[in-house]
């Protein structure tokens, strides 16, 4: 089958049409060709129910019956065409220029486009009215009150587009169309089709003529194919005829005397029973025009590639080939260390995110603004972004927890676990940065929100807090056999935490562990507090291989001695360096440590707490009494000594 386009009347340039609006294009590199036809008397309303089912039907949220046959007309044709109210064009007449410096178009969203200078308009007497290829304005917009219309239909240069579109964030049906070329020859056909449709369902009369303003015509392009090269390409032989056959069905013109052979043998062919037999002798090439529709073939190989697709994938042979074995090259210590961490994490219950690396660049400046994995650094923005929503590498993984956070409570879910392991961005100043200017390393985020337990017979209900994401953290640590970190509190609030936890081992910056704020909260509809904990992965891993010894110890025979000891503090004082001392002067015979109880009250003076700890010692042989009193008394003197510590009795 031959492609067919719409049958559409001859319409002639100039006419009535001519004295109703002119077109003066002053930028005709950025626009070829600019083809306007007015259109009377239209009423504007809702469509037809034929035409708003076909357009729902793609996606298309219907308008009224004229913005309607404009986008019906894009589909049909792939040209983009856009309606103005002819009366608000100012003289009746369009200017195509590039914008000044400075110069704003607010368009037909509503929003006021500051415009880079260079960025081709179209314009009428006074003012711009649009955005060439992108968008309308908002000053020459079709409404119920409009009765005359201008029906634009032009070509811009795809790269002019690109880049405005670009600059702007804004990307439209017309944008994605101009970008990527549309028929240069097709834009007087697209206006009569919409034209006519216009009339069909908003009545009104077709002004005589066509305004067709074309100061840079195409040149056909020809391309010269030989048989013997689509079958070098393409390892199997295609008919000569049926390179033609198929290369007419999609627009492409041959118009040598090679042609009408082969048009002469393929009819000849057709009457023959059973296959048809290849021409023997080889010819030397024929010459193709392209299409202009076709903006993407420009080479014989191009030409090849429709062939074939057009012939079937499934008539190319597939050639022999001899299995190569493939071996996965095996994971590094460390890929293999945070693969574990990982694995333990979703054991423990967190489900893996994965969330883009790309943010908003005032979302990435949000997130950079305070230190989290580490120093206070800006962050990195991309050169050519895909959106404004992809503007910026993200600096933390806390955006892409909150949101997934945000996206499960409003559809009811609320006891959420989450972890993500990836790649964060700053920029950077350190000399030893593998990229001069930038860091970038692996990041850990855990995240914990909802409910810690669930009202039963046995027990009372209760929300996550700060211990128990710090349990589960801790445990982990535990895990990869590192020491406890120091912990350093923050407590002064930001616009990101409500309280913050710095964790360090061996005095290296761990990362932090902390709640959200109440303003962050509200930013991400939050309703439940959420605990976050964001480590560098890289170092942990790095301290882990280092003190990774990976040993088995049997159970020892012996008894273990247990001791309780209780001490006074002031009710500032940490727990974290008391439990530090003990096991420092409590020597290699103690074996497990912990906190049991943590009393203030009556009993005990004003601006003090007491804290109780388990002590458990072991070895290989039977302890002596002597032993342990000798570890507790060491233990005494050194929470005195270091930290004002005195014995309760």
């Amino acid at each position: 089958k031959l492609l067919k386009l719409p049958e559409l009347p001859d319409v002639d340039r100039g006419g009535k049409a001519s004295n109703q609006i002119s077109i003066d294009i002053q930028d005709a590199e950025g626009c070829p060709r600019y083809v306007g036809l007015v259109i009377r008397g239209v009423t504007v309303g809702p469509s037809p129910e034929w035409l708003k089912r076909r357009l729902e039907a793609i996606g298309l949220r219907p308008i009224n019956n004229v913005v309607d046959a404009t986008n019906f007309v894009l589909h049909e044709l792939g040209q983009p065409l856009h309606a103005f109210d002819y009366d608000l064009i100012a003289g009746q007449k369009i200017i195509v220029r590039g914008s000044t410096k400075g110069e704003t178009i607010t368009t037909l969203d509503d929003e006021e486009r500051k415009l880079p200078e260079g960025t081709l308009l179209i314009c009428d007497a006074e003012k711009p009215v649009a955005i060439a290829g992108v968008m309308g304005g908002a000053n020459s917009e079709v409404s119920e009150r409009t009765t005359n219309i201008l029906l634009e239909s032009a070509y811009f240069e795809p790269v002019s587009i690109r880049k405005a579109a670009k600059a702007l964030g804004m990307q439209t049906d017309a944008s994605y169309r101009f970008e990527r070329g549309v028929d240069p020859t097709g834009q007087v056909r697209a206006a009569v089709r919409a034209a006519q449709l216009i009339v069909e369902i908003a009545g009104g009369d077709i002004v005589t003529g066509i305004v067709d303003e074309h100061p840079a015509p195409v040149k056909e392009v020809t391309v010269t194919l030989r048989p013997d090269r689509v079958e070098k390409v393409l390892g199997v032989r295609v008919p000569e005829h049926d390179i033609l056959r198929l290369l007419r069905s999609i627009g492409f013109d041959v118009r040598t005397e090679e042609a009408k052979v082969l048009d002469t043998f393929a009819e000849s062919a057709m009457r023959e029973e059973g296959p048809v037999a290849a021409i023997e002798e080889a010819t030397s090439g024929m010459k193709l025009t392209i299409p202009p529709f076709r903006p993407d073939i420009e080479r014989e190989i191009d030409v090849i590639e429709e062939i074939a697709r057009l012939w079937g994938f499934d008539q190319i042979p597939s050639p022999p080939t001899t299995p190569v074995p493939l071996i996965p090259a095996g994971d590094t210590p460390q890929a293999q260390l945070l693969d574990a961490v990982r694995n333990r994490f979703m054991g423990l219950g967190f489900r893996e995110l994965y969330t883009n690396s790309l943010l908003p660049k005032a979302l990435a400046e949000q997130f950079a603004s305070e230190e989290l994995i580490s120093s206070v650094r800006s962050p990195v923005e991309t050169l050519n972004p895909i959106s404004q929503d992809m503007a910026a590498m993200r600096p933390s993984l806390l955006p892409g927890l909150l949101g997934a956070m945000s996206y499960n409570q409003a559809r009811g879910a609320e006891d959420l676990r989450f972890i993500e392991m990836g790649h964060v961005y700053v920029k950077s100043d350190d000399p030893v940065e593998t990229v001069p200017g930038y860091h970038e390393h692996t990041s850990l985020i855990i995240g914990m929100s909802g409910m810690a337990q669930r009202k039963g017979w046995d027990a009372e209900s209760r929300e996550v807090d700060f211990f128990d994401l710090k349990g589960v953290l801790m445990h982990v640590l535990e895990t990869l056999d590192l020491p406890d970190p120091d912990e350093k509190p923050v407590g002064e609030t930001s616009p990101l935490t409500a309280y913050r936890l710095a964790l360090s081992i061996n005095g290296n910056h761990l990362g932090e562990l902390a709640r959200i704020s109440d303003r962050l909260a509200d930013q991400y509809d939050l309703r439940m507090p959420v605990y976050f904990a964001e480590l560098n992965a890289d170092r942990l891993a790095e301290m882990a291989l280092l003190k990774r010894n990976e040993r088995y110890e049997a159970i020892s025979r012996f008894p273990a001695v247990d001791r309780d000891l209780a001490v006074l503090v002031d009710d500032s004082q940490p727990v974290g360096p008391l439990l530090k001392t003990i096991r420092r002067s409590a020597g290699d015979l103690l074996e497990d440590l912990r906190v049991f109880d943590l009393y203030r009250g009556e009993r005990i003076e004003g601006g003090q707490k007491s804290v109780a700890f388990a002590l458990r010692f072991s070895t290989d042989r039977t302890l002596r009494d002597e032993e342990v009193d000798e570890r507790i008394r060491n233990v005494v003197e050194a929470l005195e000594a270091e930290h004002g510590a005195t014995l309760r009795t």
